[in-house]
């Protein structure tokens, strides 16, 4: 089952959600995650490698290793 996080804002970028997963530790580690691990991050179901990738309520992340997550509207 994915994990849910609830969003403050109407968006994140791909980079953030990395960081707030702890996938990594410092938003500079975002582009070389990425570049190495391009092919095991889906955004609902295609592959993304951008970490500038806008991410709203809905949107489900894979991360091969780290599982999924689901993002909703925070309050």
């Amino acid at each position: 089952m994915a994990e849910e996080l609830k969003l403050k804002t109407p968006y994140i970028t791909l980079g953030q959600l990395l960081k707030i997963a702890d996938v990594i530790s410092s938003g500079g580690q975002a582009k070389w995650f990425l570049a190495e691990h391009a092919d095991q991050i889906l955004v609902n179901g295609e592959h993304e490698n951008r970490r500038g990738r806008k991410l709203y309520p809905g949107d489900l992340i894979t991360i091969a290793q780290y599982g999924e997550y689901h993002l909703q509207a925070g309050v």
